[in-house]
């Protein structure tokens, strides 16, 4: 019986402590570098981890670099080995906050603040964000924002700096679900 309470009690302990989380593994980042008249450069991660605590409103995700895949193998191979360099610089990852989140009144369209961490550098990110909670066990969010490689210490070699623009669209999506 002793066995029986005290795993129980471990079960709604547990239950207790994961109120006001949700979480995805299946996230989806997209960037696109691509520059009129020269081939796509554009990738996508469908393997993001992504957070969100609905007691404060903080917001974390993390990427593993060579999550992202291309439509040309050779441009995967130069991305990881010769630009945001992935044995030594495995993630990216973001914590912020949605600023004046309260999941008992979403309202569709929230700020996203806080810190991007790529290529060992990090960055104040701040963006508008749209949010909508599918049901009592699903959360959405989505996001766009520009980002530079010089930002992060990315060097592009100047014999393809004209191929690549200089700013990068990066997007999310996340189907967070309550843990």
């Amino acid at each position: 019986m002793k066995k029986f309470t005290f795993f129980l009690f471990l079960l709604v302990a547990g239950s207790i402590l994961a109120q006001g989380k949700y979480i995805t593994k299946k996230g989806t980042i997209n960037f696109e570098a691509s520059v009129p008249s020269f081939e796509e450069v554009k990738a996508k991660n469908t393997t993001v981890t992504a957070i969100l605590n609905t007691d404060n409103g903080e917001f974390a995700a993390l990427a593993l670099i060579k999550g992202f895949r291309f439509k040309n193998a050779l441009m995967e191979e130069h991305f990881n080995e010769n630009y945001i360099e992935s044995d030594d610089y495995p993630k990216a990852t973001f914590k912020g906050k949605l600023v004046g989140f309260d999941i008992n009144d979403i309202k569709g369209e929230y700020m996203i603040k806080g810190t991007l961490t790529l290529h060992g550098k990090s960055k104040e990110i701040e963006t508008k964000g749209s949010l909508s909670k599918d049901d009592e066990v699903t959360i959405s969010i989505s996001s766009s924002f520009i980002a530079k490689p010089e930002e992060f210490d990315i060097k592009i070699p100047s014999i393809v700096s004209k191929k690549i623009a200089d700013d990068i669209s990066v997007n999310f999506n996340f189907k967070l679900v309550k843990k």
